[in-house]
């Protein structure tokens, strides 16, 4: 994080838009799944908009490549801000949201490893610490990620 620099006025209003679309992407989708977390979704979007727009490097249409950053979300009944984060960058098709928790749609209530852009699945809350260190120790050491 030593190259992190504070937004100017214009990525800080960006930011603020990305977020209201993450919240708007939520919102859609539990309400099509008529089911959800929509509030949990809402919480998390300025800490989305951040770190997917603004702070994390990533190749949208290789999400399981080695130098990408990774994202644990924790907080798994959040997935849905998830998903329209991963949509907003444009690996999934925005009306692809209105597919959440549907039999035969990727978009479950909580991440899983069979979504492309999802590394581990979430648990009980706080567990995503513990994932999120081992990974970045099998990045340094293992991997040998950039």
């Amino acid at each position: 994080m030593e190259d992190y620099h504070k937004p100017d006025q214009q990525t800080l209003q960006a930011l603020k838009d990305t977020a209201n679309r993450l919240r708007i992407g939520s919102i859609k989708a539990t309400t099509a799944a008529g089911s959800g977390h929509p509030t949990s979704c809402c919480s998390a979007a300025e800490i989305m908009s951040v770190l997917f727009f603004h702070t994390m490097r990533y190749k949208v249409q290789d999400p399981r490549n080695a130098n990408n950053d990774r994202f644990v979300l924790s907080k798994g009944h959040a997935a849905p801000v998830l998903y329209a984060a991963w949509a907003e960058a444009g690996f999934l098709q925005e009306a692809e949201l209105l597919n959440l928790r549907k039999i035969d749609s990727v978009l479950e209530g909580h991440p899983v490893p069979r979504q492309a852009f999802t590394d581990v699945a979430t648990g009980s809350l706080g567990q995503g610490l513990g994932a999120a260190c081992g990974m970045a120790y099998t990045g340094k050491f293992f991997d040998r990620a950039r």
